[in-house]
């Protein structure tokens, strides 16, 4: 489990992240999602230890990140979002490597890295340097040594970056695999990646934690609205609007530009038209689109 309270990091003036809370727990698949410069990483490295919070709490397997840190790190397994690896090693000199620092030894540590070459698809490459490798052979290796000590939370910052579709798929089901008996935390842009793999999504904008909701709701929140995007040539009564038939919420943008909503497969065109001829608005175009997931990712955070 991952418990994080009124976290906060701050660089100068800057809040990178701005108190945000929000609990993880054993086998969930949870998607962490924000825009570039959200405070996604930043979050993540505090919660593994690499980063001191500035304010708040994190807990990862009931220990404190800042007074029980190496406790911490023997439970975390971490793919940072740029995977540092030794290029210069072999896969497997450098995987049994890593499991010699957390305490693996002998027919143990040579069993357990054949096992996660196996599971994540690096049988063939074993023996090759990993400066030899593609990026996404990399990202395997990032991934088994993420794996390597059975850790009870994983946190993977991008996983699937530079991954085939095919590659994609192993290491969803992969993820998929492990996560019945482990947190997992990972970051992705790809939205549809999230839908496919996560049971929960967080998103954060600007440090600001902005939603907290099952993947299904917020799926429903996609697809139960269509929205009209009116631009008239000036400022209108937008209480107006909100009284006609089906308009759930009107929202002014700058200038003229009215976004409005309503039940999907609800028209509003012929309404606002009819409204803005009746009004005397000069009304310069009208757009109804359905909600997208994308969409209300871009609502959250613009």
């Amino acid at each position: 489990m991952v418990e994080i309270e009124h976290l906060s990091k701050i660089y100068g003036t800057q809040n990178a992240v701005d108190d945000i809370s929000f609990v993880a727990g054993k086998g969930e698949i949870v998607g962490f999602l924000g825009p570039n410069g959200a405070g996604k990483s930043t979050t993540m490295k505090i919660a593994t230890g690499y980063l001191p919070p500035s304010a708040g709490t994190v807990r990862v397997a009931g220990y404190d990140v800042q007074t029980e840190s190496l406790a911490v790190r023997r439970e975390v397994g971490y793919l940072p979002e740029h995977n540092p690896l030794y290029l210069d090693m072999y896969v497997h000199e450098y995987l049994e490597f890593i499991g010699a620092v957390h305490g693996l030894r002998g027919p143990g540590l040579r069993n357990r890295v054949a096992e996660l070459v196996r599971r994540v698809g690096l049988s063939r490459e074993q023996n090759k340097q990993i400066g030899a490798l593609s990026k996404g052979y990399r990202q395997r290796v990032g991934l088994a040594q993420a794996l390597l000590h059975d850790p009870s939370v994983l946190i993977l910052d991008e996983p699937t970056t530079g991954l085939d579709p095919n590659q994609i798929q192993e290491i969803r089901e992969l993820i998929r695999e492990v996560s019945h008996d482990k947190t997992v935390i990972f970051s992705t842009h790809i939205l549809p990646e999230v839908t496919a793999l996560c049971s929960r999504v967080i998103i954060i904008s600007r440090g600001k934690l902005v939603a907290d909701s099952p993947v299904a709701e917020l799926a429903a929140r996609a697809a139960g609205e269509t929205v009209v995007r009116a631009e008239f040539e000036g400022p209108v009564d937008t209480a107006r609007l909100a009284r006609l038939p089906g308009v759930r919420s009107v929202e002014a943008g700058p200038g003229g530009l009215v976004s409005l909503r309503s039940a999907p497969d609800t028209d509003l065109r012929g309404a606002i038209s009819r409204l803005a001829a009746q009004e005397g608005w000069v009304l310069l175009g009208l757009r109804q689109e359905q909600q997208s997931l994308e969409a209300v990712f871009g609502e959250l955070t613009k």
